[in-house]
């Protein structure tokens, strides 16, 4: 590679962050079960960082498992508990669930949160948490931003964190919700798997 002028092409550094003391606060209920047979059974939620020329972007997800669709969504210039609370809530608002949700986290500072347990009750949520740095427990969350980056962000840089919100919008809500094909969702987007899926529970209804 040296002697043809190559070389790999790498990611950008990790933002550092403060480890703390390992522990369990809720039990791994998911236990890797990431197919659902309707929505709003399970969720799962995790947050990733987007370089920009004016510091860190953060953005945190939650991923309906039944069709994969971002269902909530939440960036911040900061890692805190507001963020994820604030895809959370984005999710509660869109689905209005009448059934009490499983989700499943990792254990970041901000899912160990008394605010986030409390947040979880309230809504009638159920927790659940992946293994102590088992990055596998949560594929679905870690998938979807492998996807964000390899097919819009790969290694650019956004001059400010505004540009990288716009960037990420549009990949979410106007691509990948509404546009990019799951081989999970039968070769459908998440929009039309969950249209598909109404639509035949209303016919059966009807008959």
């Amino acid at each position: 590679m040296k002697l043809s002028q190559l070389k790999a092409q790498v990611g950008y550094r990790k933002p550092r962050h403060r480890g703390g003391v390992s522990h369990i606060v809720t039990p791994n209920r998911l236990n890797r079960v990431f197919n659902t047979e309707q929505p709003n059974q399970a969720w799962v939620t995790d947050v990733t960082y987007i370089k920009t020329h004016e510091g860190w972007l953060y953005l945190a997800v939650v991923v309906d498992l039944f069709s994969r669709r971002v269902i909530g969504w939440s960036m911040q210039q900061r890692m805190t508990k507001e963020l994820v609370l604030d895809a959370l809530l984005m999710a509660i608002w869109r689905r209005k669930p009448k059934q009490k949700v499983v989700v499943h986290s990792d254990q970041g500072s901000q899912y160990t949160s008394h605010d986030w347990s409390s947040f979880l009750k309230s809504n009638n949520l159920e927790g659940s948490m992946s293994r102590r740095g088992n990055c596998h427990d949560n594929a679905v969350a870690e998938s979807f931003f492998q996807l964000l980056k390899r097919e819009r962000i790969k290694r650019k840089i956004y001059s400010n964190r505004a540009e990288a919100r716009r960037d990420v919008f549009d990949y979410i809500e106007m691509f990948y919700n509404s546009k990019r094909r799951h081989s999970s969702n039968d070769q459908l987007s998440p929009v039309e798997y969950e249209k598909r899926f109404e639509k035949t529970a209303t016919e059966c209804l009807v008959n």
